[in-house]
């Protein structure tokens, strides 16, 4: 594989991980507006799910060489960080 190749491929993985990611935030943004308060079990079940999986994609591509461990470290973080901030602004409300 050409280098120009090997780039575009990490490219579209970290792609399609920031994807999935964002998608997460949606839908706990979602949830929390509309559904359930943070402390709810389902809520609780429904995160762990999300980012446990999210966190199986990001070790697999890790193996695979198409992302940095840095890099799927501070995706899972910056989520992290995200949802944190997302459920601190609901507790106040």
């Amino acid at each position: 594989m050409t280098s120009e190749i090997v780039i575009n491929h990490r490219e579209k993985a970290y792609a399609l991980l920031k994807a999935d990611a964002d998608k997460i935030l949606k839908l706990i943004k979602v949830q929390m507006d509309n559904l359930t308060m943070p402390q709810c079990p389902l809520y609780e079940e429904v995160l762990d799910t999300q980012m446990f999986g999210l966190s199986r994609e990001i070790d697999f591509a890790v193996r695979l060489g198409l992302v940095e461990e840095l890099d799927g470290k501070e995706l899972l973080d910056k989520l992290e960080r995200e949802l944190s901030a997302l459920h601190e602004s609901s507790v106040r409300r």
